[in-house]
């Protein structure tokens, strides 16, 4: 008698578990994010967030362009709360076609400057690039370094290294142009550009670098964020590469050197949109913006965030005012006009 109403006290125990559930009373907590950038430099952040929240991240990583075309074929069905991506271009796009949706928060709007955040809250950058001229030490005498427009010169003809048009680094570069000089201007800057290639525009940022270094040609045209991961790089060959390139700051007379954000918005469809924003706030925190600097080598966008050794090694520049969502409402113009220069 005794072992039944034991067995029985032991039933009643496991069914009030199982109808009060089998975890504990509080519900999982994640957040699912979408990611151009590659798991190592985002993740030693993402598990910081977690630690200090309890809030897991679930990390899907992937060609940008990729990550776009996926969330539109998922529409209302995906599980992604975030996506953060690395152009002002991709941001704009994403916004252009309903993926995001505007956000309030207080913290990011004191966090972030005007210039880097979407003024309605759909998307806010979290990290610089600055897109200068590099030049190869010995070769050419910096004094003769001016401005983007003066890359045009005959004088630099076979001179200049710039991967394609379909890269939209350059496309943001020529939507800076036409939004200083008007798209005349900037259609015969391009053209004058392409003649002075010293080859067709071929591989990534490190690829130009990497070629100016072999002696394939003098100068540049590259996100430092790739000078700074090669001159940081375990390969020596990278290293010695980067060592043979300086950093030119062009335009600073005048409108300064143009940049870019890599930034994020939360997903117009997202299921956990309150952690998507709480992750968010975290990426613009002093812990993650001295991450940015110090590890991956980039801007914050934080005021009064240390820049890191290698950074500083770069020197300090003027940077485009430009407001970032020009850069991606004025990529049509920018990829029309590039293609009729014959920037392949």
């Amino acid at each position: 008698m005794r072992n039944a109403r034991a067995l029985l006290g032991v039933w009643l125990a496991l069914t009030m578990f199982i109808a009060t559930g089998c975890s504990s009373d509080e519900p999982h907590q994640e957040v699912n994010l979408y990611s151009a950038r590659i798991e190592s430099l985002i993740k030693p952040l993402l598990d910081q967030f977690t630690e200090q929240t309890g809030i897991q991240v679930n990390l899907v990583t992937g060609n940008a362009d990729e990550l776009l075309q996926r969330l539109q074929s998922e529409g209302r069905n995906t599980p992604a709360d975030m996506l953060l991506t690395t152009d002002a271009g991709r941001l704009h796009r994403a916004m252009e076609v309903g993926l995001l949706q505007p956000i309030d928060s207080a913290v990011l709007v004191e966090q972030i400057p005007a210039s880097y955040r979407h003024s309605d809250g759909y998307w806010f950058g979290l990290s610089l690039r600055a897109r200068p001229i590099m030049y190869v030490k010995g070769k050419i005498d910096p004094l003769e370094l001016s401005t983007y427009e003066a890359l045009a010169d005959p004088r630099w003809k076979n001179s200049i290294c710039v991967r394609s048009s379909s890269n939209i680094y350059n496309q943001s570069l020529t939507a800076s142009m036409i939004a200083a000089n008007g798209e005349e201007a900037t259609e015969q800057w391009a053209k004058g550009l392409v003649a002075n290639f010293a080859r067709s525009p071929q591989g990534g940022d490190r690829d130009q670098i990497s070629a100016a270094a072999a002696g394939q040609c003098d100068i540049a045209i590259a996100n430092t964020y790739y000078l700074a991961g090669m001159l940081t790089s375990n390969d020596p060959q990278q290293r010695e590469a980067a060592e043979k390139i300086a950093v030119f700051w062009p335009n600073q007379d005048d409108r300064g050197t143009h940049i870019n954000v890599s930034g994020a918005g939360v997903i117009n469809n997202a299921k956990n949109a309150e952690n998507a924003i709480k992750l968010l706030e975290f990426l613009s925190s002093e812990t993650a913006q001295q991450w940015y600097a110090e590890a991956n080598g980039e801007y914050p966008v934080v005021a009064n965030i240390a820049k890191g050794e290698v950074l500083e090694q770069f020197g300090e520049f003027r940077a485009d005012p430009l407001d970032m969502k020009i850069l991606g409402e004025l990529n049509a113009d920018a990829l029309r006009l590039m293609d009729r220069a014959g920037w392949q």
